[in-house]
């Protein structure tokens, strides 16, 4: 079960050295178990706060914050198409441990969704030392087998959609590197045309929920045009978790670290196989799969919530 609704008690801006700006908000209880909440995307922002309804507002210190180049953090990566390839999951990682540092944090909860399960995963990799348990919903890894699914092997399921997504597309390019040169084009009638096309196909394919109502996803056009500036340069670049630096074949090292997987089982573009693989290589890890629902519905998000509230409880 979800939490009431709260505000923020606080927010302002970390600046980083290459003069990125992020965004960054906390809310609950000061004195609490340190959380931190990763947004999907990549470019999606924190929204709304709903997020916040996830945590027990008693028992948490909840951190949110605007990944860079999105949100309420600046500049976005649209408009700054010059230093784009500094925004990288490396750069996102240093930025989640100089926030970290701001808040004086030992250690934290980490909660990601979607595209933040991927950088939650990369972040507990990279430091498990400041991870107490993770959280996940909608799991993805960033890999490229995910990433060739999304953007063509999924086109099986929604062929005519697919058929006009990729109609321009030259023999022998890969979707997603087409729509990623695209959203560089000097041309921002390019650009433009480029987003509206990445949004219907990702409404298309976000979800086989019968509840699940395709439009588009971003009704604002400059929010769809970073948000697919964004997703097209991580997903062209497999979220640059290449090499060793692949979350599933570095999964085991995540033993030892408490974890809930959770999933729809009508997440058709992102099938149920990437938490189950992840799960197998985990151990200490739960996975959690709710039949009826798709890319992160409001039960797998009562059921997240009931997790951060168990680690609680626990005192883990």
């Amino acid at each position: 079960m979800l939490h009431p609704p709260i505000e923020p008690f606080a927010s302002g801006v970390l600046r980083r050295p290459d003069g990125a700006e992020l965004y960054w908000e906390t809310s609950g209880n000061p004195q609490g178990r340190p959380a931190l909440y990763l947004h999907g995307g990549p470019g999606s922002g924190l929204g709304p706060g709903g997020y916040r309804r996830r945590f027990d507002p008693e028992k948490y210190f909840i951190v949110g914050f605007d990944q860079r180049g999105c949100g309420r953090s600046t500049p976005w990566a649209m408009d700054d198409l010059e230093h784009l390839d500094a925004n990288n999951t490396q750069t996102q990682l240093a930025d989640i441990e100089a926030l970290r540092a701001h808040f004086g944090i030992e250690r934290w909860l980490v909660h990601g969704v979607s595209w933040g399960s991927a950088l939650a995963l990369a972040y507990a990799l990279d430091h498990p030392d400041r991870v107490t348990e993770i959280v996940l919903t909608a799991v993805t890894t960033g890999s490229r087998p995910e990433i060739d699914w999304i953007t063509e092997g999924v086109g099986a399921v929604f062929p005519e959609a697919w058929s006009e997504f990729a109609a321009d597309v030259p023999r022998g390019t890969r979707v997603v590197d087409h729509y990623a040169a695209l959203m560089r084009d000097p041309d921002p009638a390019v650009r433009t045309a480029a987003a509206d096309r990445w949004d219907a196909w990702e409404s298309t394919h976000i979800s086989l929920d019968p509840a699940w109502e395709p439009g588009p996803l971003n009704e604002d056009l400059r929010v769809r045009q970073n948000v697919a500036t964004l997703v097209t340069h991580y997903w062209s670049n497999d979220c640059f978790l290449t090499g060793d630096r692949v979350v599933l074949d570095r999964a085991g090292e995540l033993s030892g670290i408490p974890g809930v997987l959770i999933h729809g089982r009508y997440d058709v573009s992102g099938p149920a196989i990437t938490p189950w693989r992840l799960h197998q290589a985990w151990q200490g890890s739960r996975y959690l799969i709710v039949e009826t629902e798709g890319h992160g519905g409001p039960i797998e998000m009562g059921m997240t919530a009931e997790a951060i509230d168990g680690f609680a409880q626990r005192g883990a």
